[in-house]
């Protein structure tokens, strides 16, 4: 750490271990920032934010039972101030569109430089809003509306292997989550598609233009 410098507090939230050991490495190269804690998940995220107390928080957009942007939106809540940026897989336009519409300071997709990933985290603490760092400059089809609500990115994912007929077991499996997580997406699908059970979900899906017919 240089003498004199304050260290820009920053606190990982990511439910891949490894890729936050990696990202702890990285941040420890950085002179001028002090990784001070690490969480798992949203609700562990927010249980350690009073005690942490971070400058900026590195936050994942895909995560099990609590995702991302529902995470942002209860730290608001809890902590109107605080400095979220997003640092995550999807390379998607409408995804960081989302992430800033929610409050948001920023988003940077995990293809990034490392250089680019520091740089981003100073910009927030300096107070620089709207950042974008390895989104597609495509323009991403719109979702169309469901009835309840849109699906989450994750809850797409678990509507398109339902199509396919996979069990809970096997979208547990494939999408590396626990069962219980896939109930509750599921849970979640049925209740914004209006539908009595999956089958109903996976119609109402195709009328809605969320699903789309398999090309053989």
């Amino acid at each position: 750490m240089t003498a004199g410098v304050v260290p820009i507090r920053v606190m990982l939230v990511d439910d891949h271990p490894v890729f936050r050991t990696g990202l702890v490495s990285l941040l420890r190269t950085a002179s001028d920032m002090i990784v001070v804690g690490q969480a798992g998940s949203g609700a562990a995220a927010l249980r350690m934010w009073q005690h942490c107390r971070p400058d900026v928080c590195l936050l994942d957009l895909y995560m099990p039972e609590l995702d991302g942007l529902e995470t942002l939106k209860l730290l608001r809540k809890a902590a109107p101030t605080s400095l979220v940026l997003f640092l995550t897989s999807s390379e998607a336009a409408a995804d960081a569109d989302r992430a800033l519409a929610a409050g948001a300071c920023g988003y940077v997709a995990k293809n990034v430089e490392h250089d680019a990933l520091l740089d981003a985290i100073r910009r927030v603490h300096g107070g620089v809003r709207g950042i974008r760092c390895g989104v597609s400059n495509a323009a991403a089809p719109r979702q169309p509306a469901s009835l309840g609500g849109p699906l989450s990115p994750r809850e797409l994912e678990v509507l398109h292997l339902l199509r396919d007929g996979r069990t809970t077991t096997d979208i547990a499996a494939s999408l590396g989550i626990t069962h219980r997580t896939v109930k509750f997406h599921i849970a979640a699908i049925l209740e914004k598609l209006d539908a009595a059970d999956r089958m109903g979900a996976i119609v109402k899906a195709f009328d809605l233009g969320l699903l789309q017919p398999t090309v053989r």
